[in-house]
């Protein structure tokens, strides 16, 4: 795969790009003639040990010496945009070769796992698994991904036009890429962030989704209209209902979204219509196919609602499919049975709406109502609780003071509207942020029975705890099982399937703990949580917050679902993802199709095959929790350096995530003006350190513990747990994409700096150690030496950027050295932070 990738994609890159040289543009001629030459400056630059200053002074002193300031800064904001273009370029290029530099029906696709579970007599096995197993992926609003719109049209023509090698068209593409801005002037509003999202919906997520369901049960011998889970791959959907300290999102954004994805729904069985009735032409279902046409479009375009709910579209579709079975043979059959499983996969809600709200506003809102009740609330937690589920009814709106806790209120009576006109599935998840305790689940419980819940037998809504520090994830077991044993609580989960929902959270686990602490906390709060449900007979499903970079739970997601071992519920894999996440591995039809694959047929391994791999037996678990608490420490010790805070708010572009225009959440959690650890949002914290290419949050701590591990002589346990533990392999090989995207050279000015420059040795050091030390446990000879195609795009997508990390870093230590913020300064560090974490595609 190296070597077609070095041809199809780094070869390509090559000659496409000197394309650029010949755009019919006088600032983009001489930007495009003198980039090279800084990138050159910049490579060597760094390999003489030179600071960005230097760089870029001694840059302008060869090139322009007698051009004004002016001028100069200029070509600095002219480069970037170029830069910016040529990362849009290779990102097109390598989605081009998406087919030829990764095995679609190799290890991990459904044909291999069909094929692996037949020779092994498991088919059967497999056949009853799918029926209740399912992989949902939710689309969180947590933007990282810059480009707007037009620009993303613009990438979607490119990569088709190099697909085809049709040099004209892409010559004329680069000259409209060249004209067309990639700033969003205004922050996008919480209804156009779901706008976005909706459109991978509706052109990938629909098509694949279907096409894999279609393609499973064909191989399968399932027939497509007895299908029984057409649940087994699903999107989730966050926008316009994620309300965790992101104040613009109201009940009417809520109403808004839920109200757009049931028109997007129908306008992709509207479209499969039209081609559908040009088949079925014949008495008796030509007239019904129309019927339903006709009452689709009533419903889109004339606001008429002819159906009611999902089942009275169901009844026609499968009166016509029973007439052409009576009366013609069953001939196009499967067509049509493959457009009534579409309905049955999409709904009316085309993706699942969740709601999601911090503890701490939960806690506020009951309050509150006691206040008005005129009730004093109890000292002790077991009193609270029975204070909350003694209450039968709540005040009237006008009467509370505070208009956030009726907004509140208005979200959840906003469910009932939705379940009401998209059905059940298009939202019926409340997830509690910060969820600290029992109280904090019966909180949402009560007052979604007292609204949601009102005049109905039982609440029709699931309540999702997430667990995120590790003292929470520790205490979660405990949480549960005292919500089991309580008889309300256990006669809604009885209601509800006998099924608990659990969220965890990488971010916050690894922004407290460390890499190592908060990946092993997680599967430990997973084995321990599965043991407390089984042992109350309740189905628990993992709901896993993970971000796209390693820092963040992401990096290899299918080995990591693949190693989770028989102590972990498997009976769904959810997780969300966002930004670039989506645009790179499901923003195009044969990315989304390889990478739902491996997401499905890794929980299925899982399942079918119970090997020593994914299993960890008592001694590797006693060795990878000493390695965890040891990481634990000396990330804790960094976390709580005086230095720390006042780094991350001064030196870091930390600050600047908020006037990127990219999405409508705020920079931090909490109103106060200083800034406060606690508060700090994971896109902001993972990204700050992403862009001074530090990348803390992905390897801190992993150096110093395996360093402690072999100064007691046991660096051998971990090469042995490192070749026959998955988890631990995938663990380490993660932490290695994040020190892969490390160039401490670009920040080694700062270590001359009075106030951090002890800080900084800090991290250079663990850094360097790290590398050492994971290429010990690996026995490579170097980093992600076993993954060479992801190496190299790593390689090619940092040295694209290496002009603007450069630039950047110019900016910021010249404020800090000369004590003058200025506007053009700050300006350029805010302006090249687009195109590094672009090219980086999973950087916060």
């Amino acid at each position: 795969m190296y070597k077609t990738y070095d041809t199809e994609v780094a070869k390509r890159f090559t000659i496409y790009n000197s394309l650029f040289l010949d755009l019919p543009f006088d600032h983009i001629f001489r930007t495009g003639t003198m980039l090279p030459l800084l990138s050159t400056a910049c490579q060597k630059g760094f390999e003489h040990k030179k600071t960005p200053r230097e760089i870029i002074e001694g840059f302008f002193e060869e090139m322009l010496p007698d051009n004004p300031k002016k001028e100069q800064f200029d070509l600095l904001f002219q480069m970037i945009q170029y830069v910016e273009r040529q990362v849009v370029l290779f990102d097109s290029i390598e989605d081009a070769a998406y087919e030829k530099i990764n095995d679609l029906g190799g290890k991990g696709s459904i044909r291999a796992l069909i094929n692996r579970a037949e020779s092994d007599h498991k088919k059967e096995e497999l056949k009853e698994k799918l029926k209740t197993f399912s992989v949902r992926l939710t689309l969180t609003a947590h933007p990282t991904q810059f480009y707007p719109g037009n620009v993303l049209g613009i990438i979607t023509d490119l990569e088709d036009s190099i697909r085809k090698d049709d040099i004209g068209r892409i010559n004329l593409l680069l000259q409209q890429l060249g004209k067309t801005g990639f700033i969003n002037r205004e922050k996008p509003s919480p209804y156009e962030e779901a706008v976005s999202l909706i459109w991978y919906l509706e052109n990938v997520f629909y098509q694949s989704i279907s096409d894999i369901s279609i393609r499973l049960l064909s191989s399968l011998g399932i027939p497509l209209h007895d299908w029984e889970n057409p649940g087994l791959l699903k999107v989730g959907f966050w926008p316009g209902g994620d309300r965790d300290g992101n104040p613009f999102v109201t009940h009417e954004t809520t109403l808004q979204v839920a109200e757009r994805l049931k028109k997007w729904a129908l306008r992709c069985y509207y479209r499969d219509l039209r081609k559908l009735r040009r088949r079925l032409t014949f008495k008796h279902v030509e007239e019904v196919i129309l019927k339903v046409e006709k009452g689709i479009y009533a419903t889109l375009f004339e606001e008429v609602q002819v159906y009611e709910n999902l089942d009275q579209l169901l009844d026609d579709l499968n009166n016509a499919r029973k007439a052409l079975i009576e009366h013609h043979e069953g001939l196009f059959l499967e067509q049509l049975d493959e457009f009534i499983l579409k309905v049955r996969i999409f709904g009316f809600h085309f993706a699942y709406m969740d709601m999601r709200q911090d503890s701490r506003k939960h806690d506020g809102l009951w309050d509150a109502i006691f206040n008005l009740k005129g009730i004093d609330q109890a000292v002790e937690e077991k009193d609270q609780i029975k204070q909350i589920l003694a209450c039968n009814s709540l005040p009237d709106l006008p009467y509370f003071k505070d208009e956030f806790h009726q907004e509140m209120l208005r979200s959840l009576g906003a469910i009932d509207t939705i379940q009401k006109k998209n059905g059940e599935a298009a939202l019926h998840r409340y997830i509690i942020s910060n969820c600290q305790s029992a109280k904090h689940v019966l909180e949402v419980y009560q007052l979604a029975k007292l609204t949601v819940g009102e005049g109905k037998e039982t609440l029709p809504l699931d309540i999702v705890p997430l667990f995120e520090t590790i003292d929470d994830l520790a205490e979660a077991p405990g949480i549960m099982d005292w919500l089991y044993k309580l008889p309300e609580y256990r006669d809604h989960l009885a209601a509800r399937g006998d099924k608990q929902t659990i969220m965890l959270g990488f971010s916050d686990g690894t922004k407290d703990g460390g890499y190592l602490k908060a990946n092993w906390s997680i599967l430990r709060a997973k084995e321990e949580l599965t043991r407390v449900s089984r042992e109350n007979g309740i189905k628990v499903v993992f709901f896993d917050g993970r971000g796209g970079p390693p820092a963040r739970g992401g990096g290899n997601m299918h080995n990591f679902y693949a190693s989770l071992g028989q102590q972990v519920e498997n009976a769904e894999i959810q997780v969300t993802i966002q930004g670039q996440t989506i645009s790179a591995n499901y923003g195009k039809q044969a990315s989304c199709t390889y990478n739902f694959e491996q997401l499905l047929s890794a929980g299925l391994e899982n399942h079918l095959y119970a090997d020593a791999e994914r299993n960890l037996n008592t001694a590797q678990r006693e060795l990878i929790e000493e390695l965890a608490n040891l990481g634990y420490e000396s990330y804790k010790e960094f976390k709580n350096h005086p230095k720390f805070v006042p780094y991350l708010e001064h030196v870091t572009p930390l600050k600047f995530f908020g006037m990127t225009n990219i999405g409508s959440r705020p920079l931090k959690r909490g109103k106060g003006e200083g800034l406060k650890f606690e508060d700090l949002r994971a896109i902001p914290f993972v990204g700050s350190w992403a862009q001074m290419k530090q990348n803390i949050p992905g390897f801190y701590g992993v150096g110093s513990a395996i360093s402690h591990m072999e100064k007691n002589k046991r660096l051998s346990e971990l090469k042995q747990l490192y070749q026959e533990s998955l988890f631990f392999r995938t663990l380490l090989g993660n932490s290695m994409q994040s020190l892969n995207k490390c160039f401490y050279p670009a920040t080694s000015y700062l270590k001359n700096d009075e106030n951090y420059g002890e800080f900084w040795q800090l991290m250079f050091e663990e850094y360097n150690r790290s590398v050492d030390q994971l290429k010990k446990v690996s026995q490579l000879e170097e980093l992600m030496g076993d993954n060479l195609v992801s190496k190299a795009s790593i390689s090619i997508r940092e040295r694209i950027v290496l002009p603007l990390i450069t630039i950047q870093q110019y900016a910021i230590q010249k404020m800090l050295e000369d004590g003058k913020p200025s506007e053009t300064l700050q300006r350029l560090v805010l302006r090249s932070m687009f195109g590094i974490i672009n090219a980086a595609r999973n950087a916060a």
